[in-house]
């Protein structure tokens, strides 16, 4: 068994699409069972509310389910429960690194690019600010699939 944590600041936009993309992802490789996955924001900004109208917009686009996805805010708990903690931009590995409890739990705390070498260091768009829900999208599509192939191989 595998938890899978997604993480921008508010848990509205990019997290939210995130969760939604890597559950449809897991689900298609009948893997529910093996890795479970949530997110949260580093904010108590959006608490209670549902994905941002532009992640659903996207989502609905690629028939993607968001069901039962409510921004909430990151706990204690969240850092023992995940294996991994991954985030969009050097802010959210920044105040994810301040609230972690201990050092094991720094280590689980990954920025969503870095697991592609050539694009290391690299922040998800931010649609918020940017409004390019697509481009957050795109991104989420190339990064996803690689953790989704590293996730799998830890269940070996």
């Amino acid at each position: 068994m595998k938890n899978i944590l997604f993480v921008c600041l508010g848990n509205i936009a990019r997290s939210t699409m995130a969760e939604a993309m890597f559950r449809q992802m897991v689900a298609n490789e009948n893997l529910a069972a093996q890795i479970k996955i949530d997110s949260a924001g580093t904010s108590d900004w959006e608490v209670g509310k549902r994905p941002h109208p532009g992640t659903q917009a996207q989502l609905k686009q690629h028939d993607i389910p968001f069901d039962g996805i409510i921004a909430r805010q990151i706990t204690p708990t969240d850092f023992k429960w995940a294996d991994y903690i991954i985030t969009m931009d050097h802010q959210n590995v920044a105040n994810l690194t301040a609230m972690a409890p201990d050092e094991a739990s720094k280590a689980k705390i990954h920025l969503a690019y870095d697991i592609l070498p050539e694009k290391v260091g690299t922040e998800i768009a931010d649609p918020w600010y940017t409004q390019k829900f697509d481009v957050t999208f795109d991104q989420l599509t190339e990064t996803l699939p690689s953790w989704l192939s590293k996730i799998k191989a830890d269940l070996k």
